[in-house]
Order: structure tokens, then sequence, then C-alpha cells
């Protein structure tokens, strides 16, 4: 990985202007812009928290979003995981969940956390020790999957 990247954990309230501004920013340009037209700001950011990651130069380069648990899922949740598409193969997507994992094995000791992958992410997923629960669905026209990672 050669850029270092200084992460961030937030609330949706404890959140600066501009830390929300280059999260959606960054959501927009991936999960708009590249993959296609839909809702993203889907009324659950008020209720999780925003894992961010910014670079020596301050730029946001990675984010994801953990909604608390019984919201979207029994169990935490992940999403919303996007890296910038410059720093991609670089490693940046598995710190920025193991990241995420962490977070989450602090704030929800004793639970799983569940997500909902695309499907081609599975073989990645799988290798930070989420599972395959399910069948494949359509979820805005991209194939997913649903995947836990059980409680260690």
């Amino acid at each position: 990985m050669n850029a270092e990247i200084k992460w961030s954990w937030s609330r949706f309230e404890e959140l600066r202007l501009q830390d929300l501004y280059d999260a959606l920013q960054l959501r927009a340009r991936v999960f708009i812009l590249e993959q296609g037209p839909y809702l993203d700001p889907d009324g659950l950011d008020q209720a999780s928290w925003h894992l961010l990651g910014r670079d020596r130069a301050g730029l946001m380069q990675a984010y994801l979003r953990v909604v608390d648990p019984g919201l979207k899922y029994e169990e935490p949740s992940v999403g919303r995981v996007v890296t910038a598409a410059e720093l991609r193969g670089r490693g940046l997507g598995r710190q920025l969940m193991e990241e995420g994992i962490g977070r989450c094995t602090a704030a929800w000791p004793g639970q799983g956390i569940r997500i909902s992958a695309q499907a081609h992410l599975e073989r990645f997923y799988g290798s930070l020790g989420f599972e395959r629960v399910g069948e494949a669905y359509l979820e805005d026209g991209i194939p997913h999957i649903e995947m836990l990672r059980r409680s260690r």
C-alpha cells in the first residue's frame, strides 16, 4: 500500500460538514457515476458510524459506514464500502475493511457483522472471514449476496 491513510470514526452528528461533503462526493463518484444511478442517501446515514480514510494531503480516499444493529439487519451492517478508483489494487480496500471490522468488534463485542456484498466481491469478503448466506439477488441492477462474519 503506497498511500498512508489517516482514519477517523464518527457518528453522523459528529461529522464535520467537510467530512460529510467529501464522503458523499466519493460515494457519488463510485456508486452513481461508475455503477449507475440510484438513490445513495437512503435514510440510514443518520443511524450509522462513518469510517473515513484520508491521505497525507487530506483527500478522502476510502470510506465505509456501519449501520447500527437492528436497523438493516440484526447485526451491525457494513456498507457503502468505497475506495478512490486511482488507488484500487493497492490493498486499500482490505485496509479499509480490516479497520471497519476492528471498529465493529470494539463497538459490539460478541456480535457478528453482516454485509450486502456485490456478488463479484465474494472471494474478497470471504478472505476477511465473511460467509455467504442465502441466494444472490439484484440490488439497483447489480447482483448481490448477503454475507455474515460470525463473532469470534
